[in-house]
């Protein structure tokens, strides 16, 4: 067993049905928005129930919206698996967990891994930025987790986030670019805004990092390598309705502020996410129908199971498994 490897994906996680948003909310008040803003234990139950009715109501209005993220999230574990065992075979598997889903909540799969004999873990949160709520969030999971018994993993490596590798990049900046190619015949490459939407973050958070400086820096690289051909590009904050500080500009702002300089198209990209949920759709979908009679919008998806991001991602995380092997 000594060169068995297990790698631990770890994603966010959203409802597949209605019923499980209350439950949702509460490990979400708990883990994540706790880190920014106090509440009293107390209230969790009654602002849980209270956002689970806004978010019936908000979904139910879209259409009875679904959540593709999980089954995308499948995909993705799946593929890179299979990118995986195509040189390691079985040796090497890798399983899928959420912060705030089960039954793939990080305690759950973690006692799966320990049944199949695996030793050796390598911590992967899918995640384009490291932050508190991000990669720290399934950290403190994963300690929570193995506080009563960390003897049984004999070595562990953790991959940080990837939004400064150079083939990331280079493969958003493709997909921009074939997107933006179509505009061209119709406006000068002056008149399209780029909203690059990033992940929310707020300002406070009790000292943790938050995110924002390496999102910040993420907008800016892609700024470089495609600003002298589109000059207007803006990042697009997706904040989440809590109270606090957060990121500015949002993305309702971004898309004025476009507008403003002239922007005659707008293309919204995702760079933040590589999973689709119900930010990158809903939420920027709402902000299309604000503007959309005011310029023409282009809606990029995120990457998903993109066959070159997979590869990638298997890419990355090979010199840990070896270092562990």
């Amino acid at each position: 067993m000594g060169d068995k490897v297990a790698v631990l994906l770890c994603g966010y996680g959203e409802v597949e049905h209605y019923d499980e948003f209350a439950e949702y909310n509460e490990r979400s008040f708990k883990l994540l928005v706790a880190k920014s803003i106090k509440f009293p234990d107390f209230s969790i139950p009654f602002l849980s129930r209270r956002l689970e009715q806004s978010q019936r109501k908000e979904w139910h209005a879209a259409n009875h919206y679904h959540s593709p993220h999980n089954a995308i999230f499948e995909q993705q574990r799946a593929g890179i698996e299979k990118e995986l065992q195509a040189e390691y075979g079985d040796d090497v598997a890798v399983f899928k967990a959420f912060n705030f889903v089960p039954p793939y909540l990080p305690d759950q799969v973690l006692a799966e891994i320990r049944a199949q004999g695996f030793e050796k873990l390598v911590i992967y949160p899918w995640l384009v930025v490291d932050s508190v709520f991000t990669s720290g969030l399934a950290l403190e999971q994963i300690n929570e987790a193995i506080a009563s018994d960390p003897s049984w993993i004999k070595d562990m490596r953790y991959l940080a986030s990837f939004w400064e590798r150079e083939d990331f990049q280079a493969r958003l900046i493709a997909q921009i670019e074939e997107a933006t190619a179509p505009l061209l015949e119709r406006y000068a490459p002056i008149q399209i805004g780029l909203m690059l939407c990033i992940h929310g973050c707020p300002l406070e958070s009790k000292g943790y990092e938050t995110g924002v400086r390496e999102s910040t820096a993420l907008f800016y690289a892609l700024q470089e390598k495609l600003g002298r051909k589109y000059p207007l590009m803006t990042p697009a904050w997706m904040n989440h309705p809590v109270p606090g500080k957060w990121t500015t500009p949002d993305v309702d702002q971004a898309a004025e502020n476009m507008l403003t300089l002239g922007a005659k198209a707008l293309v919204m990209v995702p760079v933040g996410f590589v999973t689709e949920n119900h930010e990158t759709q809903l939420d920027i979908g709402y902000t299309i129908e604000k503007v959309k009679d005011r310029a023409e919008c282009v809606h990029l998806p995120t990457l998903n199971e993109d066959p070159e991001l997979l590869r990638m991602g298997a890419e990355w995380i090979k010199p840990l498994i070896e270092e562990l092997r």
